[in-house]
């Protein structure tokens, strides 16, 4: 696995096979799909940033890179995607053998652009607070000091803008200082982009153009009258934290059998409408804080009457939720509206009840906004994760905007899709495939807003048929891709990376002890997970447990070493020995089991999967486990019942949470207070040292995982025990003393492995 983790920190790359099925046969055959997960931006200290215009292939717009083969004397270089012989410029006059430049050389395959040949006018980044009052005091008073603490960690020359709704939407006038002034719309109904300009007064001083969109302070809106609603942080702070002080929960009253009035989709309607009117094509966000689902306006996801219940999982099954399609189909039109705009949708969503991530997870995911989910704008994960998105420094999320993806393949490839935050540009090529995964039939996407952690999956198609005979293998036997992505970094300046890979193909009958060399069964665990959440969310009557089923018995049977009708002969590869254990754990996990879960927070759940890297993906699938005593330090545990000692700390890492579970015995020591006597130094240490950890776990992460610090046989040891390997039930034979056992049906991984062989050897 190591060889992996070192491909990444040089590319920001990870492939389930690192030596590629070579034909359209051999690949279906190897079952896990041909695919990358890439991070585009990812940070690498040691990555050049070249001050120039990078070189493109003539024929097919590809980047210069250090698989061209290049003619010193002739000042030719040819491309190793479509063979085209190219020129050098003038300006590449003194190349040669000892003189390469930075893009020639060997190791850097991953290389940034900073030409200074196209600056863009340079736009302050946009921040317009959209700010949910149907909720109670206490929850509008934890908003308002989170907002206020956001808005001083602002950037000074961001400019920001504030709507609150509730049965109506207001958009605040922070430019108007002397008194609060709000434009207020009905938010039953939707508000057209013309309406609103109409009704805001944007055209009071100089008259509306006769013909063409109007599209900021280029194409008719005076800078005066877009400095109404959005001004500088470090201008707008007074009046901003004065609405805020004032702001109280909606004024209207509500019926004891009713829900409140909550117009969510026409406040973000409008939110849309005025960015695009005001900063089009600039660095824009729309930060949704969400307290309660929505009830009015052209979105509602469930009526205000309290007798009809909130969609379940067992409704949108049967197709009995009378708002759904119409919710959907609102949210994919605002998910467009953002994307030509260029802007993001951000969504922070507290209560206790579901908000509608489900509806609005396309214009979320599409935009590449963030997500950020938990039971009250009081709690934690709620307050840290919304400092991490302004902190700056070092553990800062990076983020960044306006950007474009697209990528180059050699011709035996296709492209059948990204799954992760981007959005099709819709960009017809010969490298697009017939079979579309995700956002696909495109060569190119958009990525309204990405950070350093972003990271999409690609998959690909390898059309060539027929199995090349011996010398063409030998002589051109690579298979290359390149990934271009365009952007705006969090200081404003444009950025152009290109990361350009080759990997080796294999075909005919000898290839498959060379296909298991370079198997990565991690990335191949999480292609497998993005692949079945997409399935389940777009097709009907999908069984995810079959599927994943047959995928794992029929790579077992052709990868595996067996004898016919013997399970105990069974063996598999070091290479391929941890992915039954993936499969198990990913069979288990909240990505393929919805019960017990509202279809809120599958939707969050997917949305974290399918735009975080392939380590922190592992960790959600199946979590990592530690465990401390005082007979040894801090060592990795085997996710399983057997692990829980009495006199153990444990500490589980699940991503979404982190728990430091005490044994028994630990528990009681704890509670007699022995950690504070002098003479039981030793017992402190061993009590503080898994909340260092954790600490150090949750430092880096977004969103802030929840911390569950609990007891053995405590309420809140549901946390971990949901997440191990129930070896041991209330069906078994006695745990070990001191140990515990978990009330499930659920089969062991034991069996599990067993029922695996027993059906692969058949």
């Amino acid at each position: 696995m190591a060889e992996f983790v070192d491909l990444e920190t040089q590319d920001g790359v990870r492939m389930p096979w690192n030596v590629i099925p070579g034909t359209k046969q051999e690949a279906l055959n190897v079952v896990v799909p041909v695919a990358a997960i890439y991070t585009p931006i990812k940070h690498f200290p040691s990555m050049p940033v070249l001050p120039y215009s990078p070189l493109r292939c003539r024929t097919c717009r590809s980047i210069l890179n250090p698989f061209c083969i290049v003619d010193f004397a002739a000042k030719i270089w040819i491309c190793p995607f479509c063979f085209q012989r190219n020129h050098f410029p003038p300006h590449y006059a003194s190349i040669s053998d000892d003189n390469l430049p930075a893009e020639l050389f060997p190791q850097y395959t991953t290389v940034e652009y900073d030409s200074p040949s196209d600056p863009a006018p340079h736009v302050p980044p946009v921040f317009l607070f959209v700010v949910d009052t149907c909720v109670i005091e206490e929850e509008i008073g934890f908003l308002r000091s989170a907002i206020s603490q956001a808005v001083e960690l602002l950037p000074d020359n961001s400019l920001v803008g504030l709507i609150t709704f509730g049965t109506f939407v207001h958009v605040h006038e922070l430019g108007f200082g002397i008194v609060p002034k709000t434009y207020v719309f009905r938010g039953s109904k939707d508000v057209s982009k013309d309406q609103l300009l109409e009704q805001m007064s944007f055209f009071a001083k100089k008259p509306k153009p006769a013909v063409g969109v109007v599209a900021g302070a280029r194409d008719g809106l005076s800078l005066e009258s877009i400095s109404r609603f959005l001004l500088p942080a470090s201008e707008c702070e007074f009046a901003l934290n004065s609405v805020l002080d004032e702001l109280q929960r909606d004024p209207w009253p509500v019926q004891g059998d009713q829900r409140e009035a909550r117009c969510t989709s026409t406040a973000l309607s409008i939110a849309a409408s005025l960015l695009g009117a005001c900063v089009p094509g600039s660095a824009a966000r729309i930060m949704a804080f969400i307290g309660g689902p929505a009830t009015e306006g052209p979105a509602p996801i469930v009526s205000r009457q309290l007798s009809e219940p909130i969609r379940s999982h067992k409704d949108l099954d049967k197709d009995s939720v009378p708002h759904y399609h119409k919710c959907v189909k609102f949210y994919d039109g605002l998910s467009k509206q953002l994307v030509h705009q260029g802007h993001v949708l951000d969504l922070f969503a507290c209560a206790l009840d579901q908000v509608g991530i489900a509806e609005l997870k396309t214009a979320v995911e599409r935009t590449g906004g963030l997500v950020v989910l938990t039971e009250s704008f009081g709690h934690p994960v709620f307050k840290d994760s919304l400092k991490r998105v302004f902190q700056s420094g070092d553990s800062d999320l990076g983020l960044a905007s306006n950007g474009i993806f697209e990528i180059n393949c050699s011709k035996d490839i296709k492209v059948q899709g990204i799954i992760g935050p981007c959005a099709s540009l819709e960009k017809k090529s010969p490298l697009c495939s017939d079979a579309v995964i995700g956002q696909g039939g495109t060569s190119a996407w958009k990525m309204c807003g990405l950070d350093k952690s972003t990271s999409v999956c690609l998959f690909f198609d390898i059309v060539r048929k027929e199995t090349p005979d011996a010398t063409t293998q030998s002589t051109s036997n690579q298979f290359y891709f390149q990934f271009l992505t365009y952007y705006q970094n969090n200081s404003g300046q444009m950025r152009f990376r290109v990361t350009t890979l080759s990997r080796r193909w294999v075909a005919g009958p000898g290839s498959i002890q060379d296909l298991i060399s370079g198997f990565d069964q991690e990335a191949a665990a999480i292609v497998m997970a993005r692949q079945v959440s997409f399935k389940m969310e777009t097709e009907a009557e999908f069984d995810p447990i079959r599927w994943l089923d047959k995928a794992l018995i029929n790579l077992c049977s052709r990868f595996g070493d067996f004898q016919k009708d013997t399970p105990s002969s069974f063996s598999l590869s070091p290479r391929l020995s941890i992915f039954p254990q993936f499969m198990f754990h990913l069979r288990r996990s909240q990505f393929v089991q919805v019960f017990n879960n509202s279809p809120d927070e599958t939707a969050y759940f997917r949305m974290i999967l399918n735009r975080e890297n392939v380590t922190n993906s592992v960790v959600m699938v199946q979590p990592s486990l530690i465990s401390y005593s005082f007979h040894s330090g801090p060592e990795p545990a085997l996710l399983d019942v057997a692990a829980i000692a009495a006199d153990r700390v444990l500490l589980l890492d699940s991503f979404f949470t982190v728990v430091i579970f005490h044994g028994s015995t630990i528990a009681q020591w704890r509670k007699a207070g022995y950690h504070n006597e002098p003479e039981h130094q030793a017992f402190a240490q061993l009590l503080r040292a898994p909340h260092d950890d954790s600490d150090l776990i949750m430092k880096d992460r977004f969103p802030v995982p929840r911390l569950v610090v609990c007891d053995q046989h405590g309420s809140q040891a549901r946390f971990l025990l949901a997440k191990l390997n129930p070896s041991a039930t209330y069906n078994t034979e006695a745990s070990l003393p001191g140990g515990d056992i978990i009330f499930t049906d659920d089969v062991s991984f034991e069996v599990f492995l067993d029922h695996l062989q027993r059906l692969v050897v058949q």
